[in-house]
């Protein structure tokens, strides 16, 4: 018997924004799909209007994976994780053993296709720079998206975000906001 399939099903029971009043909560496991679909989106923008040669369906897998040590850890919030330098590096470090701790559950005739979603090499750099851009582009839309329905808990940190996704050197990122994040202002029927 295997448990590595059930930890990542509780993936649906861990929250996000857990120091933030929420018009609608979100776990990680919606969280992780919406960051797989970025990560595949921005990959896809590089490869076809800036000429990068980078994999779509690797970005996107690596985006389904990239919380899912947090069925061991739970979401620590952001104000938190950052809050210093040691603390920075001590949760880096109970990050990496949730990973390592996922990892050897899978039976050994799989490991070798599941070691690179867990394990960081120099191999998938361009695709996690992919990731890790998804995942603050999904939590700047996750700002809007709470400011849109009454919610001003998160204007300060939709700020702080669009700054920080303002520094990125990835053009990709820049064309998603351009082209796609408006639309997370307007309402269904101004979708259509």
């Amino acid at each position: 018997m295997n448990h590595f399939f059930a930890y990542l099903s509780r993936m649906k029971f861990i929250n996000r924004w857990g120091l933030m009043h929420n018009t609608y909560p979100e776990n990680i496991q919606e969280h992780s799909l919406r960051v797989a679909m970025i990560a595949h989106a921005l990959a896809i923008i590089r490869k076809r209007v800036f000429g990068g040669a980078v994999n779509p369906e690797r970005a996107a897998v690596l985006g389904l994976f990239h919380d899912a040590g947090e069925v061991l850890t739970g979401d620590m919030p952001a104000p938190v994780k950052y809050f210093n330098p040691e603390i920075k590096t001590a949760y880096k470090a109970i990050e990496a053993a949730a990973a390592r701790k996922l990892f050897q559950m899978i039976p050994e005739v799989l490991q070798a296709d599941y070691r690179g979603l867990f394990m960081a090499d120099g191999t998938d750099r361009e695709h996690r720079e992919l990731v890790t851009a998804a995942d603050k582009l999904c939590a700047y839309l996750k700002c809007l998206e709470e400011i849109g329905a009454g919610n001003p808990e998160f204007a300060k940190a939709e700020k702080a975000l669009r700054a920080s996704l303002d520094a990125l050197a990835l053009p990709e990122v820049r064309y998603f906001m351009d082209t796609f994040a408006p639309s997370f202002r307007l309402t269904l029927d101004e979708l259509e």
